[in-house]
C-alpha cells in the first residue's frame, strides 16, 4: 500500500501527515490525479440526471434518484494499493476521515487498473446477502452520499484479465491495481 496527500496507518486507523516508517510527508496526488476525479463525479452526476450513454452503474439504498447527486470534492487522499491473483480485503466500511467530510457524503472514487476483481456492498457484514459487482479494469467505482459508509470488500481477483494491450504497454506486474480517492 502506498499513499498520497495523507498517511493511512492501518494499525492505528487513522490518517496521518507524516509516515510513521521514515517521518516523511507522502508524496501529493498529482493534478491530474484529482482532475479524473472530479470527472468522474462530473460524469456520474449526469448519468443521475440522465444524460449520458453509459451502462453500468451500482445502486445502493433508495432507487428513486430524482435531485440526488454525488457531492463533489477535491481529494487529499489517494490510497493506492496493489492485489496479487490471492489477495483480499473483507468488508469494511471507510469511516475514518473527517466527521465533516462523512456527514456531508463526500464520496470515495476508486479506480481499476489490472486484473478483474469480485467486488461485495451491502448494508451486512454477511458475504451472502451482500451485493456483487465484477469490477474490470478501466472501472471507476464512486459511493458517496447516502451510500457513503457502505460495506464493500473485494473477494478475490480474477487472474489473466487485464487487458492485454495494457500489459504490454505498461509491462504492469500480473494482479489488480486499485487507486482509491477520497477528502478528508
Amino acid at each position: 500500500m502506498m499513499c498520497l496527500g495523507k498517511n493511512w496507518d492501518p494499525d492505528a486507523h487513522m490518517y496521518t501527515e507524516l509516515r510513521p516508517y521514515d517521518n516523511s510527508k507522502p508524496p501529493g496526488i498529482p493534478e491530474k490525479f484529482s482532475d479524473m476525479v472530479k470527472k468522474a463525479i462530473q460524469d456520474s452526476n449526469e448519468f443521475i440526471r440522465g444524460k449520458n450513454d453509459s451502462t453500468r452503474i451500482l445502486r445502493a439504498g433508495p432507487s428513486s434518484d430524482e435531485g440526488k447527486v454525488v457531492p463533489s470534492m477535491s481529494p487529499d487522499i489517494c490510497i493506492v494499493k496493489f492485489y496479487t491473483k490471492t489477495d483480499r480485503h473483507g468488508l469494511h466500511r471507510d469511516k475514518d476521515e473527517s466527521e465533516k467530510s462523512l456527514e456531508k457524503g463526500l464520496p470515495v472514487v476508486s479506480f481499476s487498473i489490472g486484473d478483474s476483481a469480485e467486488f461485495l456492498y451491502g448494508e451486512t457484514r454477511a458475504v451472502g446477502e451482500a451485493d456483487k459487482v465484477i469490477l474490470e479494469s478501466g472501472d471507476v467505482l464512486i459511493y458517496g452520499g447516502k451510500s457513503r459508509l457502505i460495506l464493500h470488500g473485494v473477494t478475490s481477483i480474477l487472474p489473466d484479465t487485464a487487458p492485454a494491450s495494457l500489459m504490454e504497454a505498461t509491462n504492469m506486474c500480473l494482479g489488480r491495481l486499485n487507486l482509491s480517492f477520497r477528502m478528508y
